[in-house]
């Protein structure tokens, strides 16, 4: 099983929510990253779709976490992360260097005006 995660909304390191802090202890936090697409304001939390929308920046800004133990802490957070995302392996720079990682892809309506358009949840 692939060995890498980007994250780019509350499991970013700098949140404190429970699955956040599993994925710290369970994970090593390799750096900042991006990846190509657009990410939305759902309710309190963000949803990447890989298509850029031509209103952002076509760059979305996260971490990457290389998992020691991939599967039973994908499975928690495949739980967490509910029906609305799927897990997808997608193209990542990390560090200025390409990678492949898991990444969670929104698969739900999106809300009207949802653009989040620096690409950055926590900017």
């Amino acid at each position: 099983m692939h060995e890498l995660l980007f994250v780019y909304g509350t499991l970013r390191s700098r949140y404190g929510i429970a699955p956040a802090r599993m994925l710290r202890e369970r994970g090593e936090l390799l750096g900042t990253a991006t990846v190509p697409g657009s990410i939305y304001r759902i309710g309190h939390y963000p949803g990447f779709r890989p298509e850029p929308h031509p209103a952002s920046s076509g760059t979305v800004h996260g971490e990457v976490f290389r998992l020691a133990d991939p599967a039973p802490v994908l499975a928690q957070l495949d739980a967490y992360e509910d029906a609305e995302f799927t897990r997808v392996l997608t193209a990542v720079e990390l560090n200025g260097q390409p990678v492949t990682a898991w990444v969670y892809r929104f698969d739900a309506p999106l809300p009207p005006d949802s653009l989040i358009e620096s690409g950055d949840f926590c900017a």
